[in-house]
C-alpha cells in the first residue's frame, strides 16, 4: 500500500490495519516535522479509503482513475492562505463535506498545515470534528500538535511521524533522483526531511562553500573571512537553513577544540537578531567576527 513511500513503518502499517479491518476513524491528526511523508502518507491512505477493488488499491477502479488523474470529486487537499489557515476557508469546507460521495462510498479531506488554523478557524471545525458524517475521514496534518485546541486534538487519533534516519534519506536520495550525498554534514542537516534535502541539494555548492568558510575561519585574517563569506550576504532568503548548518559544522568541529562549542551560542543569538528585524549584513557580520575571536 505505501510501497513507494520510506520511514514511518509503523504508521503505514497501522493504516493498512485499519483499512483491512474497516476500522478507519473519522478524524486523525498526523504531527512531524516538514517533508518527512505526512503528505503523501495521507494521500496515499485517501487513495485507498476511497477504492472501489477488493485489493487496494487496484488502481483500476473509477476511483483510482479518479485519484491519479487528481480528479477525485470526493477527495479534496485543503491549503492555507499565506501563514494563516482562517475561518472562511473552514466555512467553506463545511458546506461542501454535508454533501454525500459521488464516486467512492466515503469522502476524505486532508487539511494541510493545519496548526496555521487560528482559534477561530478551530473552534468553527470542532463542530464538524464533533458530529462529522458517516462517511467523512478528515486528515489534519501539522508540524507543532501544541498549535490546536486541546478540543480538537481530543477527537482527532494522533499520530507523530518520525524524522528519517540518515541511511534511509541517503538510499532514497540516490535510488529516487540519483543524488549522491559526499557530504556527511549536508546528510545531517537535512534532519531527516526529504523536502529539506531536495531544497538544499539545489544549492549544493553555496552549502559546500560555507563548509570551507567556516572549517578554515581559525587560519583566515578577517579581511579574508569577510570576503569568502559573501555567499552568506547573498543568501538572506535561506539564512536560517544556512545558520542551523553553520551551527552543524561547528558542533562536528567542538570534538577537536571546546573553543568551538562556544560558537554554537554566537549562532544562536545571531538568528534572535535576525527574527528581531536587526540589520541582515551587521548581523552577519558581527557572527563571523565573534566565531573569529573565540576560535583564535
Amino acid at each position: 500500500m505505501f510501497n513507494n513511500i520510506i520511514g514511518n513503518e509503523k504508521i503505514k502499517q497501522e493504516l493498512e490495519e485499519a483499512i483491512k479491518n474497516n476500522q478507519i476513524s473519522h478524524s486523525y491528526m498526523f504531527i512531524g516535522e516538514e517533508g518527512i511523508g505526512k503528505k503523501e502518507i495521507a494521500k496515499e491512505f485517501a487513495k485507498n479509503i476511497l477504492c472501489l477493488g477488493e485489493n487496494k488499491p487496484c488502481n483500476y477502479c473509477k476511483s483510482c482513475v479518479e485519484f491519479n488523474s487528481e480528479n477525485h470529486p470526493d477527495f479534496q487537499i485543503i491549503e492555507p492562505e499565506g501563514n494563516t489557515l482562517k475561518i472562511d476557508t473552514i466555512r467553506e469546507f463545511q458546506k461542501k463535506v454535508v454533501e454525500k460521495p459521488i464516486t467512492s462510498e466515503r469522502k476524505v479531506y486532508i487539511i494541510n498545515d493545519s496548526d496555521k488554523m487560528t482559534p477561530e478557524a478551530q473552534n468553527c471545525l470542532l463542530k464538524t470534528l464533533e458530529e462529522p458524517p458517516e462517511f467523512v475521514i478528515i486528515i489534519l496534518i501539522g508540524k507543532n500538535e501544541n498549535f490546536f485546541l486541546s478540543t480538537i486534538k481530543s477527537r482527532c487519533l494522533i499520530m507523530h511521524f518520525e524524522q528519517l534516519s540518515n541511511s534511509e534519506l541517503k538510499e532514497f536520495l540516490e535510488n529516487r533522483y540519483q543524488i549522491k550525498v559526499r557530504s556527511g554534514l549536508m546528510l545531517e542537516s537535512y534532519q531527516g526531511s526529504i523536502g529539506k534535502a531536495l531544497k538544499m541539494q539545489e544549492r549544493y555548492e553555496m552549502y559546500e562553500n560555507i563548509e570551507e568558510i567556516i572549517k578554515k575561519i581559525q587560519e583566515k585574517s578577517i579581511i579574508d573571512i569577510l570576503k569568502t563569506s559573501e555567499i552568506i550576504y547573498k543568501s538572506k532568503e535561506e539564512i536560517f537553513d544556512i545558520l542551523e548548518f553553520i551551527n552543524i559544522i561547528i558542533l562536528s568541529l567542538a570534538k577537536t577544540s571546546y573553543k568551538y562549542a562556544k560558537c554554537v551560542e554566537i549562532v544562536e543569538n545571531t538568528k534572535k537578531r535576525l527574527k528581531s528585524n536587526a540589520n541582515y549584513d551587521m548581523s552577519i557580520d558581527n557572527m563571523l567576527l565573534k566565531m573569529k575571536e573565540t576560535i583564535s
